[in-house]
């Protein structure tokens, strides 16, 4: 059995990268972000619903399993592997899942209703679908976290390999939520904006809905030297918490989300003055970028520079965090920090990133809230080939 100081310096890298949302695959997104572009477009998908401000990959809403296959054979392909892979764990979630197509099946009258492949739509579905196409015979899991489920996934796959069930795994979370009870649920709480998506702006007015999917191949940095894989950097530590507070609203106190951040950081044994640059949640509502900011001000230094890209891609719910893992890779692989589009009129205190900054980055951290109080923080490091 491995010492915990085994498991702690036991190292993990990403050594594929799997991506798309609304601005396109992580490359033509990453140039988006550059040119300060936005993908949010006023839209109605649906014929019986208002328009909407939304971030839609292409005219009409995705299919999960689609744009799962999609990003999973991306990640494989950039990590230089083959198939089958029967030994790789899989740790794959989404907040929605298949629920665009109950919401159709619901929807469709009793003598017209085809069950025919329900079971190919159950919450786990993306992650099943996953390990057959890939030929995985390890591992399997599909978190459902609300917004922090692609955070949630990454730590659980971080623990598969640690604990010695797998050498590496696919992880990530694909998110397809732009439904009518989605929007319909969203409306309700008052959560949606009408004209687009400002995060941490005097302006701000709610969250844009966007779809995604952003998976990782991760591998212990040993099986990723063997076999002379491209490393994207190295995944620290992270940490998970939740308010138990309410079913939708989050403690505007903090105490848990605090709580989180802290697990993180020492987990990855980094004090809050290592940090060089944050990936926020920035969902662009009211309380969550008033509370984020709070927590990161009560925290860190007055110079550690913020952003949310959530301006530019929507928010992707549950594969939020997969999103921003993913813009944390790109700022260690090009050395600039992504800007928080959107953003005209700070409304705090932070050293928020306007337009795309040049700057040495070597530890940075992403944070997730979901609605109902899921807290999540993960740290990521540059890598360096002497360590």
């Amino acid at each position: 059995m491995l010492t915990r100081f085994q498991v702690r310096r036991m190292q993990i890298v990403v050594t594929g990268i799997g991506f798309r949302c609304a601005l396109g695959d992580l490359d033509r997104t990453w140039q988006g972000l550059m040119n300060d572009r936005s993908a949010i477009e006023l839209c109605q998908p649906f014929a019986d619903l208002p328009p909407l401000p939304l971030a839609l990959i292409d005219k009409q809403p995705q299919q999960i399993l689609d744009l799962t296959r999609t990003v999973v054979a991306a990640a494989i392909a950039d990590a230089g592997l083959s198939l089958p892979l029967p030994d790789c764990g899989v740790a794959i979630g989404s907040s929605r899942s298949c629920q665009s197509a109950w919401e159709r099946l619901a929807a469709t009258p009793d003598s017209q209703r085809d069950l025919t492949g329900w079971l190919d739509t159950l919450p786990q579905s993306p992650a099943i679908a996953t390990a057959r196409s890939i030929g995985s015979r390890s591992a399997l899991l599909a978190p459902m976290a609300a917004c922090v489920t692609g955070i949630w996934s990454i730590a659980q796959a971080v623990n598969l390999i640690r604990s010695g069930a797998c050498g590496r795994a696919i992880a990530g979370a694909v998110e397809a939520p732009i439904t009518p009870l989605t929007i319909a649920g969203f409306t309700q709480m008052g959560a949606l904006a009408t004209t687009g998506c400002y995060p941490f702006d005097l302006r701000r007015e709610g969250l844009v809905l966007g779809e995604a999917g952003a998976v990782f191949m991760l591998e212990t940095a040993d099986l990723a030297r063997s076999r002379g894989a491209k490393i994207y950097g190295e995944i620290l530590g992270f940490g998970l918490t939740n308010d138990a507070y309410h079913p939708c609203a989050m403690d505007e106190t903090g105490t848990a989300a605090h709580g989180a951040i802290l697990q993180c950081l020492d987990r990855s044994e980094l004090v809050p003055t290592d940090i060089d640059y944050i990936h926020a949640h920035g969902t662009s509502t009211l309380i969550n970028d008033r509370r984020e900011s709070k927590l990161i001000q009560q925290l860190f230094p007055a110079g550690v520079a913020v952003s949310s890209t959530k301006g530019a891609t929507g928010h992707t719910l549950g594969a939020s965090g997969t999103v921003g893992m993913a813009m944390c890779l790109q700022a260690i692989a090009t050395q600039i920090l992504p800007p928080c589009v959107g953003l005209k009129q700070p409304e705090f205190d932070l050293d928020l990133v306007k337009i795309p900054r040049d700057i040495k980055v070597n530890n940075l951290l992403c944070l997730g809230f979901g609605f109902g109080g899921q807290n999540a923080a993960i740290a990521l490091r540059k890598w360096d080939d002497s360590d």
